[in-house]
């Protein structure tokens, strides 16, 4: 079949080179004959579909970054093929490998101002741990280093999907459910796995796709609990996307009026897998419930996904902070005391999220001969990220207020002679810039919260790495494990044992009795 060959070939071209693909061989290793469906159709070529065309492109630069002499040494490190790799891709044995790391996910996301969370890079998060980690997965061990090496090898795009779709949650257990991932049949080459995820966020670019559990129901039969690496383009893989916010900004607007729709959107899709072939050499975990259960904390990804999300996001507030800034200077309010105020807040949650990833990035967390960040500083970038991107919207539209809508409804607009002087006159800017300068900016922010996308974003955010409750929970319970809450009681039954209902209970403080009116009655 034409996807067997195209993968035999990419692989045989993998061990020929061991270096990532360039922007030019990613955009035609996306031409393998996978299954994604969009407005009731089949797309031919994902690289040349306007609903997905540009974001691919996006995805290209930053392939062409790896090959970048003057980034280079910044993004990539030697892998352990005798090629190099993203540096995200190496488990890092020591605290500077791993803030070198960190920095070169920061590097990688400015290709894309911080706006694509699911890039390439992302993906190291758990491949990165395999080559720590593989004993955990027992009785694939092999499996697991193999893939460590050969995602390295050109830096593979991946993606995940590991969330059930949200139907028959008043089941007791997830195997309850005819809709959600099992094996079909096993034989001595593989297993057949049919059933869906969700939600598969960018997969429609990616060259494989990391299937796994990590809901909050949990498995009891063993035919759901498998973990494995698929193929985009396997047979009876199908991607049902969400409409193209791409596409939108093509059909009804241009790059001036959709800049960020135009070419980062990460199509979020239905995963469908329909009697799937998964070889057994990619098969991570099957028929132990309790181990598949414990995938997401168990694995290590949880903590390395965190450090990568909190850097992204980190990037993207710097564009967001640059990009108010310029808003606010161009309707004349960056002078008013109370908008000044608002805008300290966005920057102090910018400074929040790099001293989060710093933080995470400088940890000495020993972990299988590498060294992980630190839970406490990732389970907080969970809650504290879903807190700030809301606040940050909010106070977007209250200092900018109807700039955001005061604006024309086409680039058109400015080449149309009959209205372009009142556009001229009447939707200039502040002090020297022009409408069109003015306008480019206003479209520019309302299509980072205003827009679908935009609004897509806010809800990533706010849902990404977890549910509300899990987040916040996760806290509670890293406290729990790892002894800081009892010591945190401590702390407070130390203070309460310096005095009982007589007065102080130390020798150096000093009691009331001589001056207590109450004392004295």
């Amino acid at each position: 079949m034409k996807v067997e060959t195209n993968l035999k070939e990419k692989d045989a071209k993998s061990n020929a080179k061991n270096i990532p693909f360039t922007g030019e061989e990613y955009l035609k290793s996306l031409d393998d004959g996978r299954e994604v469906w969009i407005y009731g159709e089949r797309v031919k070529n994902i690289a040349e579909h306007p609903a997905f065309r540009n974001s691919a492109r996006m995805i290209a630069r930053m392939y062409d970054a790896l090959h970048d002499e003057s980034r280079r040494e910044l993004l990539t490190a030697p892998n352990d093929s005798g090629g190099f790799t993203h540096r995200y891709f190496l488990a890092p044995k020591t605290v500077e490998e791993q803030v070198a790391a960190r920095d070169a996910v920061a590097e990688i996301q400015r290709v894309a101002y911080g706006w694509m969370g699911r890039s390439p890079d992302y993906k190291g998060s758990f491949l990165g741990t395999l080559g720590a980690n593989s004993a955990f997965y027992k009785g694939f061990e092999e499996n697991a280093l193999r893939w460590y090496s050969k995602a390295q090898q050109r830096t593979l795009y991946i993606n995940h999907a590991i969330m059930n779709p949200p139907v028959d949650r008043n089941k007791p257990t997830a195997d309850t459910s005819d809709v959600f991932i099992h094996v079909e049949k096993e034989t001595d080459a593989g297993i057949y796995v049919s059933g869906a995820k969700v939600v598969a966020t960018g997969s429609a670019l990616t060259h494989y796709t990391f299937v796994a559990h990590a809901g909050q129901i949990p498995i009891k039969d063993p035919k759901y609990t498998p973990i494995f690496m698929v193929p985009t383009g396997a047979p009876g893989m199908k991607m049902i996307s969400r409409i193209s916010n791409e596409y939108r900004a093509a059909v009804t607007g241009s790059p001036f009026d959709y800049p960020l729709s135009s070419r980062l959107d990460e199509n979020d899709a239905i995963l469908v897998m329909d009697n799937v072939f998964i070889p057994w050499e990619d098969v991570f975990m099957y028929g132990d419930a309790n181990l598949a259960n414990d995938f997401a904390p168990g694995s290590g990804f949880n903590g390395r996904a965190s450090m990568h999300g909190c850097t992204r996001l980190a990037v993207k507030l710097d564009f967001i902070c640059g990009l108010l800034a310029k808003a606010l200077e161009i309707t004349g309010s960056a002078s008013f005391h109370g908008v000044q105020s608002r805008f300290g807040e966005v920057i102090a949650w910018r400074n929040a999220m790099w001293g989060l990833s710093d933080a995470m990035a400088k940890s000495n967390v020993p972990w299988n001969g590498m060294v992980q960040p630190d839970a406490r500083f990732a389970t907080s970038y969970r809650v504290l990220s879903q807190i700030a991107y809301p606040a940050i919207k909010n106070i977007i539209e209250s200092s900018v207020a109807s700039g955001l809508i005061y604006l024309n409804s086409h680039a058109n607009d400015f080449k149309a002679p009959e209205i372009r002087g009142y556009l001229d006159k009447y939707v200039r800017g502040t002090g020297d810039v022009d409408a069109v300068g003015r306008v480019k900016t206003m479209k520019l922010l309302w299509d980072t919260i205003g827009t679908e996308f935009g609004a897509r974003h806010e809800l990533y955010e706010i849902n990404y790495l977890g549910s509300n409750d899990v987040t916040r929970l996760a806290n509670l319970w890293d406290a729990q494990g790892t002894g800081d809450l009892d010591n945190m009681k401590s702390f407070v039954e130390n203070c309460m044992s310096e005095y009982d209902l007589d007065g102080w209970t130390v020798p150096d403080l000093i009691n009331p009795d001589d001056v207590s009116v109450i004392k004295r009655r």
